[in-house]
């Protein structure tokens, strides 16, 4: 990996424009609080209002410790081209009345592609955090929009070597590519609570250690379909152990919307849970069941067994040795069900088992390279 922590001096003498950190869902506001917090006061954080949800957005702000955007728009609720066209034109003007010295982006989000778009069109220097991610799945709109996000990046931010490969089999290789880690790691690293309060968490909740499951589904893969989410549901109520279900406002809409609300009854339904308490109950889950991809990171360095309810993946890294990629059916209940059975040991190998995706300085990295490339 490349890069130091940059020094005070060098963040101190980015131009006064700041680096626009656009964001709109509650996973880059995760991912990008450790890049916020080094730039300091030169970050100009931009909220697109993808998720605008407070349990999304507001909780995690106030959680992470992290002030208020700068600037917000309201792109929530229309459909993706209408988000990405809306953040596009809201970016184009601000960007023209306040031209920063860089754009960050992170992941795949509509937030992502806009601002990546609304940069290059201004001729500002774009930097993809968590670059060269791929499914190789078309018929996933996330996929679009990290290539396109990748390709009119002027910094391309890799967290693995499989990630540069891809980079490189698309022709983006050299200078503008480095890698640096995920911020994912930092991120459970420093918003794990204490051993005491996780104590706390699961007692509040009526839950023992290594006798629950978790899950999060909110995908519209998963969401939109009523045969899946059905399927998805049923097959939570068949695993053999309490499950947590913290339940996402799409998904509610959809549980409604399909007639499946008695699905949930044999559920632990939770409201969305914020960072630092979600991380602490993942922590001592017997396993994670999630369509979720921050998740498939964040169970390699919980150390705790995931099934990913998906039909592709764009983290091969982490099926390597802490989760399984399984369509929505009887394979969840079956994989689960067979976990349990060998939970002592499972967890006892996936505790040696490192993590793929760094040691916990990536946002260090990354702002070191943006200092010492756009001061």
């Amino acid at each position: 990996m490349t890069g130091t922590e940059s020094s005070p001096e060098e963040i101190a003498a980015l131009p006064d424009g700041g680096v626009a950190v656009v964001l709109g869902t509650r996973p880059e506001i995760v991912k990008l609080a450790g890049i916020i917090r080094h730039l300091g006061p030169k970050a100009r954080v931009v909220h697109t209002g993808q998720h605008y949800d407070s349990a999304l957005s507001d909780v995690f702000f106030a959680e992470l410790g992290l002030p208020a955007p700068d600037v917000r728009f309201s792109v929530g609720g229309a459909t993706r081209a209408g988000q990405i066209a809306s953040a596009l034109g809201s970016l184009d003007l601000l960007f023209a009345q306040t031209k920063p010295v860089a754009v960050v982006v992170q992941g795949d989000t509509n937030a992502t592609v806009a601002g990546a778009l609304a940069g290059n069109a201004r001729s500002i220097p774009v930097v993809h955090v968590e670059a060269g991610l791929r499914s190789f799945d078309r018929n996933m709109p996330e996929e679009h929009n990290r290539v396109v996000t990748d390709h009119v990046s002027d910094l391309l931010c890799a967290a693995t070597d499989d990630n540069v490969g891809n980079l490189a089999r698309e022709g983006l290789a050299g200078k503008s590519v480095i890698r640096t880690g995920n911020t994912v790691v930092e991120a459970v690293l420093s918003q794990l609570p204490h051993p005491a309060r996780r104590e706390r968490l699961l007692a509040d909740r009526g839950l023992e250690p290594d006798r629950y499951a978790l899950a999060t589904i909110h995908r519209p893969e998963n969401t939109d379909d009523p045969a899946a989410l059905a399927a998805i549901l049923t097959e939570l109520n068949r695993i053999p152990c309490r499950v947590v279900l913290p339940l996402h406002p799409r998904t509610a809409s959809a549980i409604e919307r399909f007639g499946l609300t008695a699905h949930l009854d044999g559920l632990a339904v939770t409201d969305p849970l914020g960072p630092s308490e979600f991380l602490g109950l993942a922590a001592h889950a017997a396993l994670l069941i999630s369509d979720s991809g921050g998740v498939q990171e964040e169970c390699t360095v919980l150390k705790r067994p995931l099934i990913v309810v998906r039909r592709s993946t764009e983290r091969p890294e982490a099926m390597r040795d802490f989760a399984v990629l399984v369509a929505p059916g009887p394979l969840i209940s079956k994989t689960a069900g067979e976990w349990l059975d060998e939970l002592p040991e499972l967890h006892t190998r996936l505790a040696r088992a490192a993590s793929p995706f760094g040691d916990g300085h990536a946002s260090a990295r990354i702002v070191a390279e943006i200092a010492r490339r756009f001061a």
